[in-house]
């Protein structure tokens, strides 16, 4: 459906659709394929941290494991260490660590101090 402009398509212009959830709230965004989907949220100001690790976290480098979020739809095998043991075992996937390669629902983790609990 490349090419398609209302928020049902799965591509607009040749973007990926990123749907994201935060609290009540629902965000449509359209990302570049192989963009890291903390570069992405962070674009559209849609922080994956925590009020704590705002400031105070890696950058990005997949070590401090504060920029968590859930994917509830669309979810890629992780590729990072640290990123295959969250997943294993419900804990928050690190959004520095996953490329969009296709469509997805993320949801912001609300709830956490800095990492976020198990699901």
């Amino acid at each position: 459906m490349s090419g398609d402009t209302n928020d049902g398509a799965r591509t607009v212009a040749g973007r990926i659709r990123v749907v994201v959830r935060d609290g009540d709230a629902e965000a449509v965004t359209y990302a570049r394929a192989g963009t890291i989907l903390r570069d992405h949220l962070l674009e559209h100001d849609l922080s994956p941290y925590a009020r704590l690790t705002e400031r105070a976290n890696c950058g990005g480098n997949g070590v401090c494991a504060t920029c968590g979020v859930r994917i509830r739809e669309g979810e890629p095998a992780p590729t990072h260490w640290h990123d295959r043991l969250a997943a294993r075992f419900g804990y928050p996937r690190l959004s520095c660590q996953i490329r969009i390669t296709g469509p997805m629902v993320v949801e912001l983790v609300d709830d956490k101090r800095v990492w976020g609990g198990r699901e």
